[in-house]
């Protein structure tokens, strides 16, 4: 009897241990399951994006794969604690019978000491039985997470797969559209050399008329008195032959080419301030009106003709003389693109 309470003492008690790995284990499951939950809703949400999408949709991955690693190091744990249970039990039958054997050959009546020991071992058991199914489930838990882990990849390809095609679309697109703008910039380009061949033949060589650039520049004196912006008839009648040559042209030009002639009125750098016009700005902007307005009532479009006013600011020459000033007044046709 006293043997038998000494071999008590002496043995260890893994129940706390198994107990603490059991909660863990469960804290672990319940803890995964809510995040692939929230996982599962949140990807379900933002698959619909596309590089913020699909940098979420690799985050999440990344996390599920952590705690994929931290469920393998639970489920590993677990194993260990139940290969330790299982020698823990061959140990207890080996020491039962052991304890057998010595009662036998010692007569000894040990009836309840044996059916206390029996009913621990098969205590024992079942803890170990419902150890193993808690490993199993686990395992099955992992191969479902392995499972959407997959179908989350195949996602991400398809979605990956599907930005390639529309990025080759666009660059396409693209292509073409820059294909198309450069031949009506041609088409354009052909008109205003048309134009300007016109316009050359109607006006002959004057010299308070010329061409700079791409654009025909005449002298504000063909157009308005100084400080004016009425039109003078002698001016109105060179508006007529411009205005001629742009319902022309303007006929002949393809419908969906943007074109417009744009009108830019100039002043030279002396200040003007009268009660009509406070400003060099006011003066080149009133007389760019002016004529815009007239060439509309000889019927250029009015969504085809713009005023600007420029003011003393943009100068042909910087000089401080008469003939610079001169120079300076003026008013610029030019056809270009809205």
């Amino acid at each position: 009897m006293a043997l038998s309470r000494a071999h008590r003492r002496e043995q260890p008690n893994f129940w706390p241990g198994f107990v603490d790995a059991l909660s863990t284990m469960l804290i672990s499951i319940v803890f995964l399951l809510s995040v692939f939950v929230l996982g599962q809703f949140f990807l379900s949400q933002e698959l619909t994006g596309k590089d913020s999408a699909l940098e979420r949709l690799n985050r999440q991955i990344s996390e599920l794969t952590d705690l994929l690693a931290l469920e393998r190091s639970s489920n590993r744990q677990a194993q260990e604690s139940l290969q330790l249970m299982q020698s823990t039990l061959t140990r207890e039958q080996a020491e039962r019978s052991r304890i057998s054997d010595q009662l036998a050959a010692q007569n000894g009546n040990y009836p309840a000491q044996l059916a206390e020991q029996q009913k621990a071992l098969d205590q024992e058991k079942q803890l170990s039985a419902r150890a193993q199914s808690t490993v199993d489930l686990v395992n099955q838990q992992i191969s479902a997470m392995r499972r959407q882990l997959a179908a989350l990849e195949e996602a991400l390809s398809a979605s990956e797969a599907k930005d390639k095609e529309s990025q080759t679309r666009i660059s396409e697109l693209g292509s073409r559209l820059n294909v198309a703008l450069a031949q009506r910039v041609q088409e354009l380009a052909r008109y205003r050399s048309d134009f300007f061949g016109r316009l050359r033949q109607v006006l002959g060589t004057r010299p308070d008329i010329r061409v700079v650039g791409d654009r025909f520049v005449f002298q504000s004196e063909v157009f308005f008195d100084a400080g004016q912006a009425v039109l003078k008839p002698e001016g109105k009648t060179e508006l007529d032959k411009l205005a001629s040559i742009l319902t022309d042209l303007g006929r002949e030009m393809p419908p969906d080419i943007p074109w417009i002639l744009r009108v830019d009125g100039h002043t030279d750098a002396r200040p003007i301030r009268s009660p009509q016009f406070p400003s060099n700005w006011a003066l080149s902007t009133a007389r760019a009106v002016s004529v815009v307005e007239y060439l509309i009532s000889r019927g250029l479009p009015a969504d085809r003709i713009a005023a600007t006013g420029f003011g003393e600011f943009q100068p042909l020459d910087v000089a401080t003389t008469d003939d610079a000033y001169r120079r300076n007044r003026r008013i610029e046709f030019k056809i270009t693109e809205r």
